[in-house]
C-alpha cells in the first residue's frame, strides 16, 4: 500500500481532485456571493418599491392608518412595518430600538420581545413623521446550507470517484512497471536472456521503455556472449599446449640434472599455474551461463557447509590455523546447483586460509534472515582495505601484499559469479580485524 501511494498516477489522481476542489470551490464561493448580491438587491427593490407605496399617502394619518392596516396580518419575522407620527405615536407591527450594542427591531405585538433575524431596512422621514420598513434577511441566510450541500454532494462524490480510478489505474501500472523492474533485476542477476513481455493494455510509454530495454538487453546479451565466447576459446584453445607443455617439461626432467633440474621444476610450477588460471577461466563461463539455472534443485546450505569444513580441517590444522562453524543443527535450503555452491564455499576456506598467518581462525556461520539465509566466513587475518573491495572481485585482479602468495586472482571472482547467478548478495566487510565475506540468499 505504501508503494501504491508513492505511485505516479495515484500522485496525478490526487493532483486533478485537488485541482477540480479547489476550481468547485472558487465557483461555487463565487455563485455564492453572486447570489446572495442578487437577493439582497431585489430586498432593496422591495424596499424601494414599499416606501414609495407609502409616500403616496396624502397625510400623516393615512400612512399610520396604511401601517396599521397591512401590518395586522404581516408576519413580523419576514416584514416589520413602522411609523413613528410626528407626536411619538407608533403604528406597525415593531419598531427600532437601539442599545449599546446597535440597533434592534422590538415586536409590538403581545411581550413586545426582540426579534432574533437579520433585517435588511430601509427609513425616511414621511410627514414629520419616521416610516421604517425593513424585511428579514431569512432567505439570504438560508442560501449558506443550501450552497453547502451542493459543494458536499458535488464534491465528495467526484472525490471518491476520483481516488478509486486513481487507485486502479495506480495498480494497474504497477503492475506493468513490477514487469519491467523484474526483467530488469534479472539482467542485474546476469540473466541476459530476460526480456520485456508487454501485455495488451500497455500505455505507449510503458511500451517503449519495454521496447527500449529489450533493445539494451539484446545488445549487452550480444556484446557479453561475444566476450565470453573469446574468453573461453582461448582458453580452451591453450589448455591443449600448455598441457603439451606440462608433459613435455615431465619428460625433460627425467632426463637431465644438476641445476637444470631447478629450472625444469620452475617451469613446471608456472605451467601448472597457468593451467589453474585457464581451467578457472573455463569454470568461470560455466557460471556466467544462466541456463544453469533450469537445473537449480533445494540445497541444504547448512549440511554442505559442514562437508566442505571437514574437508578442508586438516589443512587447516596441519598449517596451524582453526576452522570455527556456527551451523543450525537442523536443514537450511537454499535454491542453487549443489556443485557450484560447494566451489563457492571452498574458493571462500582457501582465500581465508592462504591470506591468514598461523595461529588465525576462520569462522564459517550460517543463519537464517527474514528475507533469506545469510553464509558468513571470516577471518582474523589483515583484511582488505575498503578502498579495494570492489577491485578484488575482478578477474586476475590481486592485492599487492599477496603477490608472493599462491593464487590467480580468480577466487572471488568465481564467488562472485555463482553467487549472482544463485541471485544472492556479497558483501565485503572489516571483521576487526581481518575480512568478513557474507552472503545473502533468497530462502529455497
Amino acid at each position: 500500500m505504501r508503494r501504491l501511494w508513492r505511485s505516479t498516477p495515484l500522485r496525478l489522481a490526487l493532483a486533478l481532485v485537488v485541482l477540480f476542489t479547489t476550481v468547485s470551490l472558487l465557483s461555487l464561493a463565487a455563485s455564492y456571493a453572486v447570489t446572495r448580491a442578487a437577493f439582497e438587491e431585489a430586498i432593496r427593490d422591495d424596499l424601494a418599491q414599499d416606501l414609495a407605496g407609502f409616500r403616496a399617502a396624502p397625510s400623516a394619518r393615512a400612512v399610520a392608518l396604511l401601517v396599521q392596516a397591512e401590518s395586522r396580518d404581516t408576519d413580523p419575522g419576514r416584514l416589520v412595518l413602522s411609523y413613528v407620527t410626528p407626536n411619538g405615536q407608533i403604528y406597525g407591527n415593531g419598531a427600532v430600538a437601539r442599545d449599546d450594542e446597535g440597533f434592534h427591531i422590538v415586536s409590538l405585538g403581545e411581550g413586545a420581545a426582540a426579534l432574533d433575524s437579520e433585517y435588511l431596512a430601509l427609513s425616511a422621514k414621511l410627514y414629520g413623521g419616521r416610516l421604517t420598513i425593513a424585511r428579514s434577511r431569512v432567505e439570504i441566510e438560508a442560501l449558506r446550507p443550501v450552497f453547502l450541500n451542493i459543494l458536499w454532494i458535488s464534491l465528495l462524490p467526484t472525490g471518491l470517484v476520483a481516488l478509486s480510478g486513481g487507485v486502479m489505474l495506480a495498480r494497474r501500472s504497477r503492475r506493468h512497471v513490477e514487469v519491467i523492474r523484474a526483467t530488469l533485476e534479472r539482467l542485474t542477476g546476469g540473466d541476459l536472456s530476460a526480456r520485456v513481455t508487454p501485455g495488451r493494455r500497455w500505455a505507449d510509454d510503458l511500451t517503449r521503455i519495454g521496447a527500449a530495454v529489450n533493445d539494451m538487453a539484446q545488445a549487452q546479451e550480444h556484446s557479453v556472449t561475444a566476450l565470453r565466447q573469446v574468453s573461453s576459446d582461448i582458453a580452451h584453445d591453450l589448455k591443449t599446449p600448455v598441457q603439451r607443455v606440462s608433459v613435455q617439461l615431465e619428460e625433460l626432467a627425467g632426463q637431465v640434472d644438476g641445476p637444470a633440474t631447478a629450472l625444469v621444476e620452475d617451469a613446471q610450477r608456472e605451467v601448472d599455474g597457468i593451467s589453474r588460471v585457464f581451467r578457472a577461466l573455463l569454470q568461470l563461463a560455466q557460471v556466467e551461463n544462466s541456463a544453469l539455472r533450469e537445473r537449480f534443485e533445494p540445497v541444504d546450505l547448512a549440511a554442505l557447509a559442514r562437508t566442505m569444513v571437514d574437508v578442508y580441517e586438516p589443512a587447516a590444522l596441519a598449517e596451524d590455523r582453526r576452522i570455527v562453524v556456527d551451523l543450525p543443527d537442523g536443514p537450511l535450503e537454499v535454491a542453487g546447483e549443489r556443485t557450484l555452491l560447494g566451489q563457492l564455499l571452498a574458493n571462500l576456506l582457501e582465500n581465508a586460509l592462504r591470506h591468514t598467518p598461523q595461529g588465525s581462525t576462520v569462522q564459517v556461520s550460517l543463519s537464517r534472515a527474514h528475507d533469506g539465509v545469510v553464509l558468513q566466513v571470516c577471518d582474523d587475518g589483515p583484511g582488505i582495505p575498503e578502498s579495494e573491495r570492489e577491485a578484488v572481485l575482478q578477474r586476475l585482479y590481486r592485492l599487492d601484499r599477496s603477490r608472493n602468495t599462491p593464487g590467480n586472482g580468480l577466487g572471488l571472482s568465481l564467488v562472485e559469479g555463482v553467487a549472482r547467478l544463485h541471485g544472492a548478495r556479497l558483501l565485503l566487510s572489516d571483521a576487526q580485524p581481518g575480512l568478513c565475506v557474507a552472503l545473502r540468499f533468497a530462502s529455497g
